[in-house]
């Protein structure tokens, strides 16, 4: 007589683990993890990853600029980099409130994605120019980190769409055959093909977008300081602006200083209603809470079912994602209502997370372990809660205003704006050199937006758009 041993499977190695996991340590992955990793300080993985990082010092005095950027994100800094290596004899003033990349650049899922959210024109000329666009400013961030030998964890190995309903992924199959049909080379997963390389539990496929993938936005920022600072770029941290006077030019009140500048630029997404009229009826600042596990080894990755790619997303109304670093760490956000908030009267700060938002956390990380139950003891290293910019459409804007044009702006990105934020400083340098005919015709530069209503109807709309109906605009 033979008998069958059942040698149990990794997954269920894994998951069998729960019965142990109040003992001191948790044995996950072949590895001794302590019970209790969490970081409760909202400092993002991506921060902790420039432990060397010392902001530089605020401004003390009265200065005078001929660009003021308010804003140390990647809008910022990009602006700052490209202005000064076309105009070095410009002098080029910085304003950051915290420290450069504090915001929702060192504060994202790390997602480097194509297109552009709130389109409406679906034709096949925009679509594509779109695309080009974006795959354009990803080739110039990495240009820019081999340029000047940035420290930046990046990579650029594709991120997938995955299909939750097997209508919806026979549907992303037709529109890839039209995305194909017109030169974007995004390609169409079987739901054997994502298994094999990202298993997932409830997906029926996916959609793989092979320009596309994954950087560390504290690290982009933080690294370009000596090289902005090289190019005569002068950087002010731990200096919020008070406020702004517009006349000859534009003063910038700051606790301990001045500016008077020529030309200023608002890099500062949804931080933007802070600073007094300037758009505040066009967007509002959501609060996006996403964690963080502790770092496995290759190998282990591949056990768990994450054997390619740099990341995904769902297609989902609340869009779940996630993201796999070079040493192993999986990043996590989206996926509910919970996963999100707005704060009334547009305050740009989550008090207390992530402590106060811990029944958010449990949410959110219920989520993905029902993606990838394999992971589900995994500890949570870091919890951090960003704040996004959005506009009642869903549209970024970018553009140049005021008589002399010398008020330029890149802010509310929804959500999706890794990319298309560092893309801006190519942008403005261009809209202030008059030199911008490669950008017009693209339906976010200098558009008009859709005015957002006074609170408390603000507060009240968001509301009954998410907590009341469950449904909610796409982010």
């Amino acid at each position: 007589m033979s008998y069958i041993v059942h040698r149990p499977s990794f997954t269920e190695r894994l998951i069998n683990l729960g019965a142990n996991a109040a003992s001191l340590t948790w044995p996950v992955l072949g590895r001794a993890f302590p019970q209790r990793l969490e970081v409760d300080d909202n400092r993002s993985y991506w921060a902790s990853q420039t432990p060397d990082y010392r902001p530089g010092p605020p401004l003390t005095e009265r200065t005078t600029a001929d660009l003021a950027i308010i804003g140390g994100g990647f809008t910022g800094t990009s602006t700052a980099y490209y202005f000064s290596r076309r105009y070095p004899e410009k002098r080029v003033v910085l304003l950051e409130a915290k420290s450069l990349g504090s915001g929702a650049s060192g504060r994202n899922g790390g997602m480097l994605l194509n297109w552009v959210t709130g389109i409406t024109d679906h034709s096949d000329e925009m679509t594509r120019r779109l695309y080009d666009t974006t795959k354009a400013g990803m080739g110039a961030i990495l240009a820019l980190i081999q340029r000047h030998n940035l420290p930046v964890q990046h990579r650029l190995d594709g991120t997938v769409t995955v299909y939750t309903s097997a209508e919806r992924a026979e549907a992303a199959h037709a529109e890839c055959e039209r995305y194909n049909q017109i030169g974007v080379p995004v390609r169409t997963l079987s739901a054997d093909e994502l298994r094999h390389d990202l298993d997932l539990r409830g997906t029926f496929g996916g959609q793989l977008d092979p320009h596309s993938g994954q950087i560390n936005g504290a690290q982009l920022t933080r690294a370009l300081r000596p090289v902005l600072v090289e190019q005569g770029v002068t950087i002010y941290e731990g200096t919020p602006v008070l406020k702004i006077r517009e006349g000859a030019g534009y003063t910038l009140t700051t606790p301990f200083g001045e500016v008077q500048a020529k030309a200023l630029v608002l890099a500062t997404n949804g931080y933007t209603g802070a600073l007094g009229y300037y758009f505040r009826d066009a967007l509002f600042p959501l609060h996006s809470h996403v964690f963080a596990t502790a770092p496995i080894p290759p190998e282990q990755r591949a056990a768990i079912g994450w054997r390619a790619y740099a990341g995904y997303s769902d297609d989902l109304d609340r869009i779940a994602y996630s993201t796999m670093t070079d040493n192993g760490s999986m990043i996590f956000g989206g996926g509910s209502n919970a996963s999100y908030g707005y704060l009334f009267g547009n305050r740009t700060a989550y008090p207390g997370s992530p402590d106060s938002a811990r029944s958010n956390f449990r949410t959110v990380e219920g989520t993905f372990r029902r993606y990838l139950p394999a992971a589900s003891l995994l500890p949570v290293t870091h919890r951090w809660t960003g704040t996004l910019g959005f506009t009642l459409n869903r549209s970024p804007l970018i553009g140049a205003r005021g008589e002399t044009r010398s008020l330029l702006y890149a802010i509310g990105y929804c959500g999706h704006g890794v990319t298309l934020a560092n893309l801006a400083g190519e942008i403005l340098t261009d809209l202030y050199s008059g030199d911008d005919e490669r950008w017009r015709g693209l339906p976010f530069i200098n558009a008009p937006y859709r005015k957002l209503p006074p609170e408390p109807f603000r507060w009240l709309g968001y509301q009954t758009f998410t907590r009341l109906t469950g449904k909610s605009p796409r982010v």
